[in-house]
């Protein structure tokens, strides 16, 4: 901080004005730090997603399986097919007066960008309704029920 001149005359007041040099230093080295730290917070996480209990979802005449396999290779009811012929399937589904509720399957390990593209796809044709379809966890059977009254008198 700055008292004031070398020269001191009796009328002279002491300088009030703030030393900004340290002040400047210190954000500049902050700003550096966060430059060289911020790419290193863009890396993806690898995450392994938990099984989830959940109603079985049920089949309706106007019900469509897209499926997605690790490779990211797209199946539309079980029938291989290209991102291309997806799209237009999509928008010919998106035309219809019912539309179509899409059932999404994806494995654990299939790239987000492909089911992402995907829901863009879908959105794009004016399809709302996606349901992510999941395993129930191990134990469970259908609709969250347990396996067998034996594994819940065991557990006892």
């Amino acid at each position: 901080m700055a008292f004031g001149g070398l020269d001191r005359h009796k009328t002279a007041a002491p300088m009030a004005d703030i030393n900004m040099t340290p002040l400047i230093d210190v954000m500049l080295v902050l700003l550096v730090i966060f430059i060289i730290t911020a790419p290193l917070f863009t890396h993806a996480i690898r995450l392994d997603l938990p099984r989830v209990a959940s109603a079985e979802a049920r089949e309706t005449p106007q019900t469509i399986t897209l499926s997605i396999d690790a490779a990211g290779k797209l199946y539309w009811n079980d029938k291989p097919i290209t991102l291309a012929q997806m799209r237009a399937q999509f928008n010919e589904a998106g035309k219809q007066k019912d539309q179509p509720e899409i059932h999404l399957r994806a494995e654990r390990s299939t790239r987000y960008e492909v089911i992402a593209q995907v829901m863009g796809a879908a959105q794009q044709a004016g399809l709302e309704r996606i349901g992510f379809v999941t395993e129930p966890p191990a134990g469970e059977g259908k609709a969250g029920q347990p396996a067998a009254p034996a594994a819940a008198s065991a557990a006892q």
